[in-house]
Parts: structure tokens; sequence; C-alpha cells
């Protein structure tokens, strides 16, 4: 059996928010505490699909390999290059140690590999509420069961 999914994806959410400072939406626009839309700029991330390695699927030691991605939303591109900045420096900045920051996913699982594979400038959508910018990041993040 692999490793579960759910745990990551909040313990990701979690590390965006603060790391960047900025709100985190799960598949869709962030909220403050009273429902309020949160201003610009935020974050949404997204579940991909994934992919198993290791021993066979109904082993408790298999490896999975979860793709995410990550979508800065701004109204300037300025916004959207700062804040994905601040996504691939929580994520992927390395200290002697290891990574920067850890993703506490718990659930008897540890991170093994993070791996930035897709960084896209900011894209300007012209809409009725006015331009808003968009930069994409797709990244996967290795889990195994820890032992």
């Amino acid at each position: 059996m692999s490793p579960p999914r759910l745990p990551l994806t909040r313990a990701l959410v979690e590390v965006l928010t603060v790391d960047t400072g900025r709100p985190c939406g799960l598949g869709v626009l962030p909220r403050g505490a009273v429902g309020k839309p949160s201003g610009f700029p935020y974050l949404i991330l997204d579940s991909l699909p994934g992919e198993f390695s290791g021993p066979a699927f109904a082993d408790w030691q298999a490896d999975a390999t979860w793709t995410y991605q990550v979508t800065s939303v701004g109204e300037r591109t300025d916004q959207v290059q700062w804040l994905s900045d601040r996504v691939r420096a929580a994520l992927f900045d390395r200290v002697s140690s290891g990574w920067r920051v850890q993703i506490p996913v718990g659930d008897g699982t540890r991170v093994i590999d993070r791996e930035l594979t897709h960084d896209a400038a900011g894209d300007p959508v012209d809409g009725s509420q006015g331009t808003i910018v968009t930069y994409v990041q797709r990244f996967t993040i290795t889990v195994t069961p820890a032992a």
C-alpha cells in the first residue's frame, strides 16, 4: 500500500502559507477567517496524478511520487514572480543538513525527494474584473513509509 496523499497535501498548504507569508487555497481561491476572498497575491495548490515505485503496490513499503501544481496569482507580473521565488525557496532551498524547510507529513511517512519539474513565466489574463497574472510551477514530492 502506498503512503496516503492527504497528509502531504495538507502539509504543503501549511508550508506554502507559512513560508511565503501569503494565503494558499487547495484547488480554490483561498479565503480569510470570515469567508472573504483573500487579497492578491495568493497561491492555489492542485494535486495532479502520481506515480508509484518500489515493492508491489500492496506492500506497505512502497514509495509514492506525488505531483502538484502551485499557481501564484496576482495583479502584476512582479507580484507573481516574487511569490513564485518564495515558493521555490520554501520547497527547494537546501542547507548543509538537508532541506531548509521540512514538510511535516506525519502519519509514518517521510519526504525523500523533491523536484521542480515546470517553472513558467507570468501569464497575464485580461478579464472582466481587470488583469490577473498567474505563474505556474509543477513539482514532485517522493515519500516513503518511515522505518
